[in-house]
């Protein structure tokens, strides 16, 4: 990389970060459901963040000075989202389901080892949207990590016409943010347990998806 080019990408992250930082402090956030997820970090317990592609608009900001680890994928996005990430406390990780695979399952396997936290896009960064990949699966299976699906929406907001409904809050809009109840992974799943708890876990996923659309509609 070039040096205009590393000043061109500085400049990206801290132009989105304060960018992000001033969308974000504009929210008016409710939290919902976090205490469980927050006494399992107190005790250092390893944690796997799921949350769909098309809400991670707000993540980079929410979870920021947590310590966690993104999962971001290689692209030119994933490029973006990592600058603006590195300067908020994270510990980045660059890798996909077809890229850099060996190299990223260790350093996530090591992390969650020593108590750490991750966030993954379980049906990133490509797709099908709201269907579960295994990964984040076979990662707590072997570490003994809890899953913690999480979801935000907005009363104010725009779905983008992408693959994923891509949703956008808008500034000001009042919004919530909605934890699900930390799931382990029973012991010794095979794999045909396991495709049982990759439904499981999807549609408690899809599930902390309609609670946070249905909040504003009450």
């Amino acid at each position: 990389m070039t040096w205009k080019q590393k000043l061109k990408w500085r400049f990206v992250g801290i132009g989105g970060r304060i960018i992000m930082g001033l969308w974000g402090r504009s929210l008016r956030i409710k939290t919902i459901g976090e205490e469980a997820y927050r006494q399992l970090r107190q005790e250092k317990k390893p944690v796997i963040i799921l949350i769909w592609h098309g809400r991670i608009f707000l993540v980079p900001y929410f979870f920021r000075f947590q310590n966690l680890m993104p999962l971001i994928s290689p692209s030119q996005d994933g490029e973006i989202a990592a600058r603006i990430m590195a300067g908020w406390g994270y510990k980045i990780l660059r890798g996909s389901s077809s890229h850099s695979v060996v190299r990223a399952w260790k350093r996530m396997k090591a992390e969650l080892q020593e108590g750490g936290g991750l966030i993954i896009v379980p049906d990133g960064p490509r797709g099908p949207d709201r269907q579960m990949k295994e990964g984040a699966l076979k990662l707590a299976r072997e570490t003994g990590a809890f899953l913690v699906p999480v979801s935000f929406s907005a009363a104010r907001g725009k779905y983008l016409a992408s693959w994923d409904k891509f949703f956008i809050p808008y500034p000001l809009a009042k919004t919530v943010v909605i934890y699900g109840k930390p799931y382990q992974l029973p012991s010794n799943l095979d794999e045909e347990r396991l495709e049982e708890e990759r439904r499981r876990v999807e549609s408690m996923l899809r599930e902390i998806d309609r609670l946070s659309d249905n909040y504003f509609r009450r």
